[in-house]
């Protein structure tokens, strides 16, 4: 496995080298909403205006944004999120941008965290000083939800990051499992959970580590769970115009489909990755 150093500026070059077109807005509904809007002069140009990320009052628990890529189909399951066809401006504007820049934390299932080439941060330079204006670490937590416990960790960049907190949510079970490797590892913490408990350890997070906001990517099993437990505030969702991904694989698979308001709707003008971007926030109807 590469050093993370060597990670870092490959993924950089990668983001800085990108050919990214600007995003047209549709509809923009954000004056209804309270939220944060964050932004420099090249995210504006590019996203064709401000980030909104709605506000709540008084929580205890992180803000938890859901970032999603759907084919046209609404397929997400995909073994790679780039075959749904989201393209240059999606990857480094949207997911690894404007999604993530202002995170404490980047939450993940452990299949999405595996890999000795997976680490989940913002990379173009522009969204580097952006997440640095906003007085954040260079790079966002990772969090890693796993209930057997079963990660390889030698082989997965997320415990091999020097300096980079990485807290692991995880069965009582799965925590014994995983306790030996932990103890080797400072920047890593073993989070207990019950198998359908997930406002306890994000409770835990915002309380006693301090991670106000997270982004939540991949695993719309998990990310179902943390709809129907009332604990996602909005979703950023990208669909393609493609034919790709696991059949009859949305992104949500509970009983209760969350009631959604739309704060904007942008058309994206890259001839060769037509995608709809929609920023919706997430309303609790249990």
């Amino acid at each position: 496995m590469i050093s993370f150093g060597a990670f870092s500026d490959r993924k950089v070059r990668e983001a800085e080298a990108a050919k990214l077109t600007r995003f047209f807005t549709l509809d923009d509904r954000s004056a209804a909403f309270d939220s944060l809007r964050i932004g420099n002069a090249w995210s504006r140009e590019y996203y064709d205006g401000l980030f909104h990320l709605p506000l709540r009052a008084a929580a205890d628990v992180p803000l938890v944004s859901l970032v999603f890529v759907q084919s046209q189909e609404g397929n997400t399951g995909a073994d790679n999120p780039e075959d749904l066809g989201g393209g240059p401006v999606d990857k480094h504007l949207i997911y690894e941008g404007l999604s993530r820049v202002a995170a404490d934390a980047v939450r993940a299932g452990a299949k999405t965290a595996q890999g000795e080439e997976t680490f989940f941060s913002v990379w173009h330079p522009e969204l580097v000083a952006l997440r640095r204006a906003l007085g954040l670490p260079r790079h966002p937590a990772q969090i890693v939800v796993t209930g057997s416990g079963c990660i390889d960790l030698d082989r997965s960049m997320h415990f091999n990051a020097p300096d980079v907190p990485v807290y692991v949510l995880s069965t009582p079970g799965g925590c014994e499992k995983l306790a030996h490797a932990a103890s080797r590892r400072p920047s890593m913490e073993l989070v207990p959970m019950q198998e359908k408990d997930l406002r306890t350890p994000l409770e835990y997070l915002r309380r006693e580590r301090g991670i106000r906001r997270v982004s939540a990517i991949g695993g719309r099993t998990t990310a179902s769970a943390l709809i129907d437990a009332g604990l996602i505030q909005d979703l950023c969702r990208t669909t393609t115009s493609q034919s790709a991904g696991d059949p009859d694989t949305p992104l949500y698979v509970g009983k209760h489909p969350p009631a959604m308001s739309l704060i904007v709707r942008k058309r994206g003008t890259d001839p060769e990755y037509p995608i709809l971007f929609e920023h919706l926030a997430l309303h609790d109807n249990r």
